[in-house]
């Protein structure tokens, strides 16, 4: 099944859930006139990371950033995807990618697992620890967010678990950009299904971020890549490709996990 997807790349305002507002509605206003399926903003796009202001930000799962995705994608009749800072009961808040239906129902969530030190996140939030895969009209998908990129691990796991599609929003820097275009190719090469990153773009308190979110197919081959600038990437997706791809070459089927420890 084919579906179009649509790359938000923002240039996110530290701090500013308004000015982030207003941008994140401009774009899909934009991505619905293109045709767009599946619509995914870059990670923790209404504020950036702000974290010493998050009590300020933190919102439960039907309320903030997190029922204003919910009635952007019934507005726009699309699946929208972002992460926002997600209340927690337990102590510190979750940085929680959640995923809604065109009817403005929450599909599921994907809270981060592995947290990102030099950005504060091991100090302000809790961890996730469930790796979940939900099953949407055009496949099995699943989530991860930014620094998760870099453990294989995971990876392999949604792909045991039959993930063909996994979306990644970002805040990845432009030092590292290198390694945000080669891993994105990598996680879909060695697990024979879609990687679709949203990166942001712009300079705040943080650093300067790179962009160039991405759509990678399962030969390695990147369909859409934008820039460094804020904009908008539109791409189709054949999920069926996935299929193609692990009958055509099917070295999953020959992993010795009982050596590997």
């Amino acid at each position: 099944m084919q579906i179009t997807v649509a790359l938000a790349q923002m240039a996110i305002a530290l701090g500013d859930p308004d000015r982030n507002e207003e941008q994140a509605r401009s774009l899909g206003t934009q991505a619905a006139k293109e045709g767009a399926d599946l619509f995914i903003l870059p990670e923790l796009w209404p504020t950036g990371y702000d974290l010493t202001r998050k009590d300020d930000y933190t919102a439960p799962i039907d309320g903030g950033p997190f029922a204003w995705m919910a009635d952007l994608a019934t507005a726009h009749h699309l699946y929208v995807v972002g992460t926002a800072l997600e209340a927690n009961p337990g102590g510190a808040p979750y940085n929680t990618a959640a995923m809604y239906s065109p009817s403005g129902e929450l599909v599921g969530t994907y809270r981060k697992v592995h947290l990102f030190p030099p950005l504060g996140e091991a100090e302000h939030l809790a961890a996730g620890q469930d790796l979940p895969v939900f099953d949407l009209p055009w496949g099995r998908t699943a989530m991860a967010i930014c620094y998760d990129l870099r453990f294989p691990e995971m990876w392999r796991r949604y792909t045991g678990l039959g993930a063909q599609l996994i979306l990644i929003p970002a805040e990845w820097p432009v030092r590292r950009i290198e390694h945000w275009r080669l891993l994105l190719r990598a996680r879909a090469v060695e697990n024979q299904l879609f990687v679709v990153g949203c990166n942001r773009a712009g300079t705040d308190a943080d650093g300067e971020f790179g962009g160039r979110s991405a759509a990678v197919d399962p030969w390695g081959h990147v369909l859409v890549e934008a820039g460094s600038e804020p904009g908008l990437a539109v791409v189709a997706v054949d999920l069926d490709q996935v299929d193609r791809a692990r009958q055509l070459l099917p070295f999953l089927n020959d992993r010795r996990p009982e050596i590997y420890g």
